[in-house]
């Protein structure tokens, strides 16, 4: 986490009369985002997008570091405690909780899925929590391949939505009876709540895009020249002409 004293002509406040959520210089609105993490995880599909949102972490918001009426508390969920690995390289992950423990009418605000793995691959614990977990969301992001666990657990039903290019046919083919209106050439779709982005990297054009639409231009500027990311609109698409799509 980045502090203020690294980057002191990083503060800001979110105007007072941004329309996402009210703000007053006393009070912060704290969202909770479950990370869905499984074996064979693309690491970047969820790492770049959450880069992005830890400056909205608690402690990025406590510290000062960005003043925000939006706090977000994410958590990472697996099939276990058990660590994982992602993507097979890089460290080892170890999940705040699993999926069971997550019971009653506990319901998070923000449902985070990405890709990487196959849904025939990942094991049914993933499935039933988004099953749950979903319909009550306030947002869902799917990056990649995460709109086709989405799609498995029959929630992308009559739904505007794009995936990863390089996989598109195979899983345009292996959905067709699920009546969704996949997009070929978009970087990132919404549709209502529900966003969805391309391959990998498109999971950051999503979040940066997100964090426009909740806390507005202004923090959200100020993060992208910390983390120095160039960032494409949803239309600027290059991979559909690239894979045959168009």
């Amino acid at each position: 986490m980045f502090t203020a004293l690294q980057y002191p002509n990083a503060r800001l406040s979110v105007p007072i009369e941004h329309p996402s959520l009210p703000f007053c210089h006393t009070m912060t609105t704290t969202l909770k985002i479950a990370v869905c993490l499984f074996s064979d995880v693309a690491n970047l599909d969820y790492g770049g997008p959450m880069e992005l949102f830890s400056f909205l972490s608690p402690e990025g918001v406590n510290d000062g570091f960005i003043k925000s009426p939006i706090i977000l508390q994410p958590t990472y969920l697996a099939e276990s405690r058990e660590p994982l690995r992602g993507s097979h390289v890089g460290p080892l992950i170890t999940p705040d909780r699993a999926y069971g423990e997550v019971k009653g009418n506990e319901q998070f605000d923000i449902i985070l899925i990405p890709g990487g793995a196959r849904p025939d691959f990942v094991k049914p614990p993933v499935l039933e929590f988004l099953k749950r977990q979903v319909p009550g969301a306030k947002y869902v992001l799917a990056v990649c391949t995460g709109s086709w666990l989405l799609a498995q657990a029959g929630l992308l039903d009559g739904k505007r939505a794009t995936t990863n290019k390089a996989s598109f046919k195979i899983i345009q083919d292996a959905t067709k009876g699920n009546n969704i209106q996949w997009v070929a050439k978009a970087r990132w779709v919404v549709d209502g709540n529900l966003w969805t982005g391309s391959g990998v990297t498109a999971g950051i054009d999503m979040a940066h895009a997100f964090l426009k639409h909740l806390v507005g231009d202004e923090t959200t500027n100020v993060i992208r020249g910390i983390v120095e990311v160039g960032v494409r609109d949803a239309d600027d698409d290059e991979f559909a002409e690239f894979h045959n799509l168009i």
